[in-house]
């Protein structure tokens, strides 16, 4: 067989297997789509969700110069965000953020007295557990740490320099995501605050006045999960 012979061989050949490995891929089965829940395990570590919450407050507290008088706290319903980091498919660090304010009333030796008003920011840092074998459904549980800024601070008729102190507190959690897709979810969630801080005033016939302050308050909340 000649050069040209040989080539012109050789270039058939490698037709023919061209064309048996197009055909080999047309046969072959599409590879199949990912899961959501393959989907998510594969996303980015962040994640944010904004949620609706309603606080509802323990009302308990004391006044130092009036045995058995002591605080009341209104509830209130607040927009929140927060910002999650996975660290691994169960491991997630969450920072809530969201602000919200109080009305400060007697009870007790001041039942009915309006004391003032109070805002707070709550920055809650928690380190959660999710759970992954329940597929689309992620509930999880938490628990971190919590420090509360009163600001804003204003007293009713007959008080005065109202100081409602920033203080450390821990923080309990427990919620879920439903994951619609490997973006976006719904999410409820609870969390419980241990906050117990100090106060002071001047009244205008008692004068210096002060106590403790314990809000414990329950953050109750439902909204949107997104995973970048």
């Amino acid at each position: 067989m000649n050069t040209k012979n040989a080539m012109r061989v050789m270039l058939m050949a490698g037709v023919a297997l061209m064309g048996a490995n197009a055909m080999a891929a047309d046969l072959a089965p599409p590879a199949p789509a990912p899961t959501v829940e393959e989907a998510i395990e594969a996303a980015s570590p962040w994640m944010i969700r904004v949620r609706g919450v309603g606080v509802i407050t323990h009302d308990s507290g004391s006044v130092d110069q009036l045995s058995g008088a002591g605080l009341s706290y209104s509830d209130t319903v607040i927009p929140e965000l927060d910002i999650s980091y996975f660290f691994t498919d169960n491991i997630a660090a969450e920072l809530i953020l969201g602000t919200t304010y109080a009305k400060i009333d007697g009870t007790g030796g001041l039942d009915g007295v309006p004391v003032g008003k109070s805002w707070l920011l709550p920055p809650t840092l928690t380190l959660q557990y999710h759970f992954t074998n329940f597929g689309n459904f992620k509930p999880y549980v938490g628990a971190g740490v919590n420090y509360s800024l009163f600001y804003n601070q204003s007293e009713k008729p007959g008080f005065s320099n109202l100081d409602v102190k920033n203080d450390f507190g821990y923080a309990l959690q427990v919620g879920a995501d439903y994951m619609i897709n490997k973006n976006w979810g719904v999410n409820f969630d609870v969390k419980k605050i241990f906050l117990d801080t100090k106060w002071t005033a001047t009244h205008d016939l008692l004068g210096p006045v002060s106590g403790k302050a314990k809000i414990d308050p329950w953050l109750i909340g439902a909204g949107i999960t997104y995973r970048f």
